[in-house]
């Protein structure tokens, strides 16, 4: 086999290496423009996951990079001139030169030829005389570019510029500093790489780099600035530059990562942000998988087939977190407010990867001082302190978010709804909320839906609610109010999700005559002031229904593309009068109908609203504009907003991944001080602990995990073992409190170890 490797980065080499040491007999390689003293950047941490797969396949190496290891637990954090540690953390990096050094050498020994100074000739003409081209040319691929068509690239360029520097002195922890300069916000991210020597990233929004005058400075002075900027967090000594530039991070993502003969590894197939420290990790990683598959498999194809099936969810997952993390540093001006143990626990916390429970087994002391600021009594988890919403207080902070069944008759909830509903309540939740329930016939999705269009359908809701405040004291129930709009109509969701009925079908109205899938769903009528006020009239109608029914909390539905959320998108409200056109006017009829109903709904009860923060469209709704909906409606009076996302026009591109929705309210909560409610593939306990201490949200809203477990809620306080009066459970269930025994899993302990 005849290998050619195009770029000599860690990636490149570390597989030219592994390659050939499997089998000595390969012809390999490495084309690397530069020269072999050459390196930009400065440390590299590696991680002990990966250190172990280097140890592994090749110990040569990982006994080199052991002795130029420097490692160390702290992150120090500095806010507002509070100076906070937590420890734990376990690190170890290098200096980028020395790492390639090792590389070089073990290449060398290997017989892999290296050829500096040498640009490599094009992939498709490797391809014609070697029989596997690694690619490994970096974030600028040539490679990928020239086969773009193929490979697919998308490459998303952020908000922030950032410029990576070195200082002669080792800091004694990982440090992230803050800036609050009178040109905004800025941010230093240290770390040491050698007993003499630290690398330092500084980074800031375009508009606070360009306002700074950063744009102006070329690289000594842009250097000079920085040190002067973070002379306190560097003790007054200079930093030093190597061909340093200020630049954009870029994501790069490909649909595909090999053709033919050439595969893309490390940052030319995959970015992720360097605040989660993954770069030369993942592309390590790469060269590891790619070996073992070149390896295992009979063929090229089915072993390069077989690197991608492997590493694509990996890499996923860690640019999941890694733009987590990106965005927290991007929306950092908004944290600044936040206490300072919450402000640290927060940006531990950023990327989902560190989560409470992590934390408290890393460092429970400084995790345990973050519980009580919070205000957790002794004991308590954070899901378990109770929020006061006007005047109603909730137990707890776990929300059973609305679930929408298609099992009514006529709009009456029945049986199904009672136990659906009860069991929740009985599961503990501090609060359960109905389906959306349609105010007119007309605003149902489907058939199945439940309504408050009729005295005969209010009686049968307080059915339900007396049986949650009978059998389940403490637990608030809460209505959503909502009509479906241009999305109404259709079949049931396991008959045809969003497909029109086949016969039976009521003409639907909406804020713009948009089908919902042209040629697929029916045109709907705009609704005309006489429609405005009839559909208006219908919300004030239900929610004293909604009252006279004994619900605790109203939530009104804005969100996921139905009536009112339709108003709100500018992708689906196309309107030219007062309605229309810029957001103030698409907020004019949802807060129409929001005052109308508050004004009817009890005084001492709360009110919410749910939102779709972003349309994941091209054009619809932004972050911005969340924020923007969001105090319009804090500004009238809502109690707390919902925050949610997407469903809102079909050809939506979410960034699905675990708690992926919940930036959006964090962002709201931050900007505005105002409760919010948390959605979005929250399923684990530790998550909703996590984001309620690091103050993104007050409450969480599940759905899945409470049709996979009604008793969710008293599962995690039994997990965590919490007994206290957040979590109580019923008499007649008390007795299985504790997890059932299970059959023996452990074994004897062999006694004797023989030679």
């Amino acid at each position: 086999m005849r290998v050619a490797v195009i770029g000599g980065g860690p990636g490149g080499l570390y597989a030219a290496a592994l390659l050939k040491r499997l089998d000595p007999a390969r012809e390999i390689t490495v084309w690397e423009r530069n020269a072999p003293e050459d390196t930009f950047g400065f440390g590299v941490v590696l991680s002990d996951e990966t250190l172990g797969g280097i140890e592994h396949a090749d110990p040569a190496v990982y006994r080199a990079l052991q002795e130029a290891f420097v490692r160390w637990d702290d992150i120090h954090i500095a806010h507002r001139r509070h100076l906070l540690t937590s420890s734990g953390h376990g690190f170890a990096a290098l200096g980028r030169h020395r790492l390639l050094e090792i590389l070089h050498a073990r290449c060398a020994e290997l017989g892999v030829r290296l050829r500096f100074r040498t640009e490599a000739p094009p992939a498709a003409e490797l391809a014609a005389t070697h029989d596997l081209v690694v690619a490994a040319d970096g974030v600028h691929s040539a490679t990928r570019e020239a086969h773009a068509d193929v490979f697919r690239p998308r490459i998303t360029t952020h908000r922030c510029r950032y410029i990576w520097l070195a200082a002669d002195f080792a800091f004694d922890a990982f440090r992230f500093e803050i800036a609050e300069t009178e040109h905004g916000v800025m941010q230093l991210h240290a770390y040491p790489f050698s007993a003499d020597s630290s690398t330092v990233i500084v980074e800031m929004r375009e508009e606070v780099w360009e306002a700074a005058g950063f744009d102006e400075l070329d690289e000594a002075e842009s250097t000079a600035r920085c040190a002067k900027i973070f002379a306190e967090a560097l003790g007054g000594r200079a930093l030093r530059s190597n061909k340093s530039s200020w630049t954009a991070f870029r994501t790069v993502s490909n649909e595909r990562w090999f053709h033919g003969r050439t595969v893309l590894l490390g940052d030319a197939a995959h970015t992720a942000h360097f605040s989660i420290g993954s770069g030369t990790k993942l592309a390590v990683e790469d060269a590891l998988a790619l070996a073992a598959c070149v390896e295992e498999q009979p063929t090229l194809e089915e072993a390069l087939a077989a690197y991608e099936r492997e590493r694509r969810p990996v890499v996923e997952s860690t640019q999941r977190a890694a733009a987590a993390s990106l965005r927290w540093f991007e929306e950092l001006a908004g944290y600044l407010d936040q206490p300072p143990r919450q402000f640290a626990f927060n940006l531990l916390t950023r990327s989902r990867r560190v989560t409470h429970d992590n934390l408290r087994l890393r460092d429970p002391v400084f995790t345990s001082s973050v519980e009580r600021d919070f205000g957790c009594p002794p004991g308590t988890p954070p899901m378990f302190t109770p929020f006061r919403l006007r005047g109603l207080t909730l137990r707890n902070r776990i929300m059973v978010s609305p679930m929408d069944l298609y099992v009514a008759e006529d709009g009456l909830p029945g049986d199904f709804h009672l136990v659906h509903l009860g069991a929740r309540a009985l599961g503990g939740a501090g609060l359960v909320m109905t389906e959306m329930v349609c105010v007119s016939p007309e605003g149902r999705i489907t058939p199945g839906c439940t309504g408050l269009w009729s005295d005969e359908q209010a009686d049968a809701w307080s059915r339900i609610t007396a049986f949650v405040h009978e059998r389940s004291p403490g637990t608030a129930i809460g209505v959503q109010l909502g009509h479906s709009g241009r999305k109404g109509s259709t079949r049931r969701m396991w008959e045809g999700i969003d497909q029109p009925l086949p016969e039976g079908n009521w003409p639907l109205t909406a804020a713009s005559p948009l089908p919902y899938r042209p040629g697929v769903n029916q045109i709907p009528h705009a609704l005309d002031r006489a429609g405005l006020t009839a559909v208006r009239e219908e919300f004030v109608a239900a929610a004293r229904r909604a009252a006279r029914s004994g619900f605790d909390l109203l939530e009104l539905h804005c969100a996921h593309g139905y009536l009112l959320s339709g108003f709100l998108s500018p992708l689906t409200n196309l309107r030219d009068d007062a309605y229309g056109g810029p957001l103030a006017n698409r907020l004019r009829f949802p807060l129409e109908v929001f005052d109308a109903v508050r004004e009817v709904w009890p005084d001492e009860r709360p009110m919410t609203v749910r939102i779709s923060a972003t349309d994941w469209a091209e054009g619809g709704t932004t972050a911005e504009d969340a924020v923007a909906i969001a105090r319009a409606f804090a500004g009238h009076g809502a109690d707390a907003l919902d925050v949610s996302t997407g469903q809102v026009v079909p050809e939506e591109r979410p960034e699905y991944g675990r708690s992926y929705q919940t930036p959006y309210a964090d962002r709201i909560r931050n900007a505005l001080a105002v409760p919010v409610i948390a959605v979005g593939a929250i399923s684990s306990w530790d998550d909703v602990n996590s984001l309620l201490l690091a103050g993104r949200a007050d409450l969480c809203a599940l759905a899945r995990p409470h049709l996979y477990d009604p008793h969710w809620t008293l599962h995690a306080a039994a997990a965590q073992t919490y007994q206290g009066p957040a979590a109580p459970w019923p008499d007649p269930y008390r007795a299985g409190s504790r997890p059932p025994p299970t059959g023996r899993t452990d074994a004897p302990k062999p006694r004797l170890t023989l030679g």
